[in-house]
């Protein structure tokens, strides 16, 4: 059963469509019999126990219903559909094909627009825009001047804000933050508590994990991964199969060697050689004849072939 009417006040929209303010003609649960809502275009627009409210307008094909709320300034047009116990609030705008759902929010002066999707409890404020084909779930909040378009996925308890871009088929999510003027895109992925920030890029199929931090003008891309407590910063850039983790802190691009038994990746003050990360101090301290693990694999003499060249080439490079 429909709970409200349309009232003989009217106004016409940008779109010069005739919106009619509704009425509640029972109480339920947004309004009393007789309070008046917000403008809609047509009774279509709203169903269920959603309401309208305010000075709040749906129009065109766009439908809002379960129980779902519009309020304040809030727009929703075009084939958008607010549903379930969402709310648009604000001076937020849903339009084009997008869907908000769930226990969902967009409002301040949000934008979700396109085939973007925002549901569960995610947040999408400020100026925050969502377009696309970009889905933001979970417990996710987008706020501030953020971007999230293309087919980018924001989710679990990810922050995305300042004027930070993700985009592409970019993933975020865990406890991941992105802020600044951050970008993460390609197939790029920020996942557990990682943050980048400020000025860093994060593209191609890389992935920062843990409690990594990616910050400064730093670059993470192609394959490169940054886990555990690394630090990428300053005008660093990380890229082919690179992985930093441990402790390791890089504000210059990383020396990356190949070709040898065991991959070496030399970075500020750490140098990892096949998954093992240590200090320059703690690998200068290691004997020869010490036995070392890489990848399940005992290597009794790798270390005292190598160290005198790999410890050259650190002292040339100034980073002891």
């Amino acid at each position: 059963m429909r709970k409200f009417k349309l009232t003989a006040e009217t106004k016409v929209n940008k779109f010069t469509a005739t919106l009619f303010r509704i009425e509640a003609t029972v109480d339920f649960k947004y309004a009393k019999a007789g309070e008046k809502g917000g403008w809609i275009e047509k009774v279509e627009n709203v169903s269920d126990n959603a309401w309208v409210s305010d000075n709040a307008e749906v129009s065109g094909n766009a439908k809002v219903f379960g129980d779902a709320k519009v309020s304040g300034d809030a727009k929703v047009f075009g084939d958008a559909m607010v549903s379930d116990n969402a709310e648009v609030s604000d001076n937020a705008k849903v339009f084009g094909d997008a869907k908000v759902s769930d226990y969902a929010w967009v409002f301040d002066n949000a934008m979700v627009s396109g085939d973007a999707e925002v549901s569960d409890n995610a947040k999408v404020s400020d100026n925050a825009k969502v377009f696309g084909d970009a889905k933001v779930s979970g417990d996710a909040w987008v706020f501030d001047n953020a971007m999230i378009f293309g087919d980018a996925v924001i989710f679990d308890n990810a922050m995305i804000f300042g004027d930070a871009w993700v985009f592409d088929n970019a993933k975020v999510f865990g406890d991941a933050m992105v802020s600044g003027n951050a970008e993460v895109s390609g197939n790029a992925e920020v996942s557990d508590n990682a943050e980048v920030s400020d000025n860093a890029k994060v593209f191609g199929d890389a992935k920062v994990s843990g409690d990594a931090m990616v910050s400064g003008n730093a670059w993470v891309f192609d394959n490169a991964v940054i886990f555990d407590n690394a630090m990428i910063f300053g005008d660093a850039v990380i890229f082919d199969n690179a992985m930093i983790f441990g402790d390791a802190r890089c504000h210059q691009t990383p020396i990356l060697i190949s070709g040898l038994k065991y991959n070496v990746t030399i970075s500020d003050n750490h140098m990892a050689i096949g998954c093992h990360v240590k200090t320059f101090k703690e690998w200068s301290n290691t004997k020869a004849n010490e036995h070392f693990d890489f990848g399940d694999r005992k290597d009794l003499d790798w270390w005292e072939a190598w160290k005198p060249l790999l410890s050259r080439i650190i002292k040339l490079s100034g980073r002891l």
